[in-house]
């Protein structure tokens, strides 16, 4: 079982002086998400990133930061001569229109083109290679975390999974008694309103079968214990499971729903509520399993 909450960081080296870093983390998402922030000079490993991303994590919403710099020397450089015609036809067009000749060169320095990144080619000869192995090492790191994070995840999901059946042992004998109780409910109120009843009267047994079949939560228990089951499947497999878990949760929340509806006395009733508080907590939980 696997948290989809994790960080990873890396560091890499291309050449002699270009250094780069690589940061990846997570957090819930139902499904999956890439964002990256990328340098220029790296604009090109956006593919390579994701395909790298999609093989060790299936849903969150993962960001992926790669910061670089190079050593002895910036990692820009101005282009001169582009600079100076834009500032020549800066300078024309305010005199053209009657204003000072001065021009804010900082200002023309941010248009796009002006400044360049030294290392703008991604195909560069080696340079995947070193960027793909910062990445693959910060992904071991960011996969480590998300198992021992998972770990814990699923320790306390067995806590409160242990919980809920213990609850289920205490509900299944009221349950059984659910028929009784309303058979005699019924009694009563055939005799608060002094309503007669044959002993031979099919109608009536067909009827009070009916209105007993009803009150029946058999089932009901039947697949709850079928569920846990499941749930405890799920639990000890290395495949992604989160979707599974939360759909079977929904189930479980049909279910004790339906006994609820049907249990006629109080003490069923309390355990009914505290059965489904206790579920919502484990299903938050679950939210954070990938």
């Amino acid at each position: 079982m696997r948290s989809m909450t994790g960080f990873g960081k890396a560091d890499g080296q291309f050449g002699e002086n270009l250094f780069f870093t690589v940061e990846i983390s997570s957090v819930n998402r139902k499904q999956l998400e890439v964002r990256c922030s990328l340098p220029p000079e790296l604009s090109g490993m956006e593919s390579l990133i994701r395909q790298k991303i999609g093989s060790f994590i299936s849903r969150g919403s993962v960001s992926i930061k790669v910061m670089l710099r190079k050593s002895g020397m910036s990692t820009q450089k101005i282009d001169t001569v582009l600079l100076g015609e834009l500032v020549a036809i800066a300078r024309k067009i305010r005199e053209d229109n009657g204003q000072s000749s001065e021009v804010n060169v900082e200002e023309l320095m941010t248009l796009p083109g002006v400044i360049a990144p030294v290392c703008d080619n991604a195909d560069a000869p080696g340079l995947a290679e070193a960027f793909g192995a910062a990445l693959g090492a910060a992904g071991s790191a960011f996969c480590s975390m998300r198992s021992r994070e998972g770990e814990a995840l699923k320790n306390d999901l067995l806590e409160r999974t242990a919980f809920l059946e213990e609850l289920l042992k205490q509900i299944e004998p009221l349950a059984a008694k659910v028929p009784e109780i309303a058979r005699k409910r019924l009694y009563c109120k055939l005799a608060a309103e002094k309503l007669q009843v044959e002993p031979n009267d099919e109608l009536f047994a067909r009827e009070m079968l009916f209105y007993l079949d009803k009150s029946d939560v058999s089932e009901e228990i039947t697949r709850l214990k079928s569920h846990f089951v499941q749930l405890h499947k799920f639990f000890e497999s290395n495949e992604p499971s989160g979707r599974g878990m939360d759909f079977l949760l929904q189930e479980f929340f049909r279910e004790i729903t339906t006994l609820g509806n049907k249990a006629p006395s109080p003490e069923l009733s309390a355990l009914v509520v505290k059965f489904k508080t206790e579920l919502e907590k484990l299903r938050e939980q679950v939210q954070n399993v990938e």
